[in-house]
């Protein structure tokens, strides 16, 4: 989806429409979440401290966020998702991988039910949605950000060397900004550049993610779209609109959201081992704290007490601007769909 929160605000507020919008914190404080494409132009980005986008853009129009609005919103995207295939991997509310080699409706191009789709979003919901369209995740991933908004892309078997040599390296999934300008330092800007670095070369710079990236490079990723993605944790967080600096308030609201967790854990029928208390300071660095419990458990009393042992453990560095509660290492099974498929276009 483009700009998804953004996009839903200005459809559900047309006095927005046209306008730089910021989802999440307000000119003084917070972060955030989604930005328009009005303020993607002024370098507004999700993530960004609010104070800095009111800065790169004076205009800006904060609004508070509505997760219960989006998660409306993709839950009717899904749904026109299985109207194609039932290999659906959401990656969050508005993004997906869909395996469409063997679809519902028997169309032999997958470009074709991308845009189907992309039209029947827009038809239901209003928004746009751009596609990637290719052989693997990777490069489907790539593929669906060069031509947002509202784009579709197509990298077909007899491009993919050509499109991946001419690709700047910041452009690469699963490439970071850190390890790009890192890369940079050794010479690689491009997919090209990436190429002329054997396995060895690529593990002995980067680690065991040399791998990926030398496979990457050449257009090879055999990571299957995995149907019904299982959860890793389960977690409950909240950003204050005034910093805590005193620990009874932080434990008040680590208990609070120990409760939200359990509640959480309950109805999915969910249990886990390892309780995680997440923290952000006001200068927006993240800490995280966690203990590994014997058994599995679900029961509100155990987490938040636990999580309030590992808040009270050791001082505080500065002012808390953001607590988290989670559990992790949780009861279920792997799911995978099976291998990867030909896929025709």
């Amino acid at each position: 989806m483009d700009a998804f929160f953004a996009s839903v605000e200005q459809r559900d507020d047309p006095s927005l429409r046209g306008k730089p919008v910021a989802v999440g914190g307000n000119r003084e404080r917070g972060v955030v979440a989604a930005a328009s494409y009005e303020a993607r132009k002024f370098g507004v980005r999700s993530a960004m401290p609010s104070k800095t986008a009111a800065r790169l853009c004076p205009n800006l129009i904060f609004v508070n966020h509505r997760f219960d609005a989006y998660k409306e919103v993709s839950k009717q995207i899904r749904d026109i998702f299985y109207e194609y295939t039932d290999l659906v991997e959401p990656l969050s509310l508005d993004e997906a991988f869909l395996d469409v080699t063997r679809n519902k409706q028997d169309l032999k191009s997958a470009t074709l039910i991308a845009e189907r789709i992309r039209q029947k979003i827009k038809a239901e919901t209003q928004l746009t949605a751009s596609a990637g369209v290719s052989v693997n995740k990777f490069l489907a991933k790539v593929a669906s950000d060069i031509h947002k908004p509202d784009g579709l892309t197509l990298i077909p078997p007899d491009k993919i060397d050509d499109f991946i040599k001419e690709l700047a390296i910041e452009r690469f999934f699963g490439i970071g900004k850190v390890t790009a300008e890192k890369m940079k330092r050794e010479g690689i800007a491009t997919g090209l550049d990436l190429q002329r670095f054997d396995r060895p070369a690529l593990v002995r710079l980067f680690g065991k993610a040399g791998g990926y990236y030398h496979n990457i490079c050449r257009g090879i990723d055999n990571r299957p779209v995995k149907a019904d993605r299982v959860a890793k944790s389960v977690s409950a967080e909240n950003t204050f609109e005034n910093d805590l600096d005193d620990v009874d308030p932080m434990v008040r609201e680590i208990r609070r959201l120990g409760e939200v967790v359990s509640r959480r854990l309950v109805k999915s029928d969910l249990k886990g081992k390892t309780v995680t208390v997440k923290i952000r300071y006001n200068d927006f660095q993240i800490h995280t704290r966690s203990l590994s419990l014997d058994a599995f458990i679900d029961d509100e009393e155990t987490i938040a007490n636990t999580a309030e042992k590992l808040i009270r453990e050791k001082p505080l560095d500065l002012p808390v601007r953001l607590l988290g509660v989670g559990l992790g290492k949780l009861n279920v099974p792997s799911v995978s769909s099976g291998g990867q498929l030909t896929l025709g276009f």
